[in-house]
């Protein structure tokens, strides 16, 4: 069976588009199938032309396929890439995310390996609270956290962060060293083998008596959907 991987993400001036592309190639060398897919641009026109890159980027991106709850009921496994936005993720991920709840209610999002990856303009911009902000998500889903931590040499050449991949882009944005790049290759290939390892076994969710998670999830859903 080949591990499927969807590699999700919103970048403005390319930097976690640089850092997606490379996590997907990470993934993709150990067999996996992957789909590299960005989320649905929520900022008008009139505020992307006021910045010359982020123009640049969203005209030179757009043939690229936009994601969809779909990708994430046929992945075995995801990567979530989002640029920090005052510590948190932006609001174009969020709003992908949040419109996963049906699938979460099905109980199609519980036991999937998922992690992590940002950008921010200064090293102590929010990346590392962007990544454990995401995290709270992944909790409510049921889905098993992968972080790079500290168990490859290119976690520590990339600036030592053991959440996530995390770039620091500067004032011109195009500071995206190698080493960022081949850390979120290995941390592409550490999901994907994760992922395979898992497929080899059994899923948490569904094993062992009683009442199974899809049920537990849509009794959840039940007073989710009142909220």
């Amino acid at each position: 069976m080949t591990t499927k991987v969807a590699v999700i993400y919103y970048s403005a001036t390319g930097s976690v588009h640089a850092l997606a592309e490379a996590l997907a190639e990470g993934a993709a060398s150990t067999g996996a199938e992957v789909r590299l897919r960005r989320v649905a641009e929520l900022a008008p026109d009139s505020a992307i032309d006021q910045n010359p890159q982020w123009r640049r980027h969203a005209d030179a991106t757009a043939a690229i396929t936009q994601a969809t709850i779909d990708d994430l009921a046929w992945a075995d496994a995801f990567a979530f890439g989002t640029p920090t936005r005052f510590g948190t993720p932006a609001a174009q991920l969020k709003q992908f995310i949040d419109q996963a709840g049906g699938l979460w209610q099905e109980g199609g999002l519980a036991d999937k390996p998922v992690t992590a990856f940002t950008s921010a303009y200064n090293r102590h911009g929010g990346n590392e609270a962007t990544i454990l902000s995401l995290a709270n998500v992944f909790y409510h889903w049921g889905a098993l956290i992968v972080p790079p931590g500290f168990t490859d040499p290119a976690v520590y050449a990339a600036g030592g962060n053991p959440y996530g991949a995390s770039a620091v882009t500067g004032p011109t944005g195009d500071d995206l060293h190698a080493a960022v790049l081949e850390a979120a290759r290995y941390q592409g290939r550490r999901l994907a083998q994760t992922a395979t390892r898992l497929l080899a076994g059994t899923h948490i969710t569904n094993t062992g008596g009683g009442t199974d998670g899809n049920t537990r999830a849509t009794e959840a859903g039940k007073s989710l959907q009142t909220v």
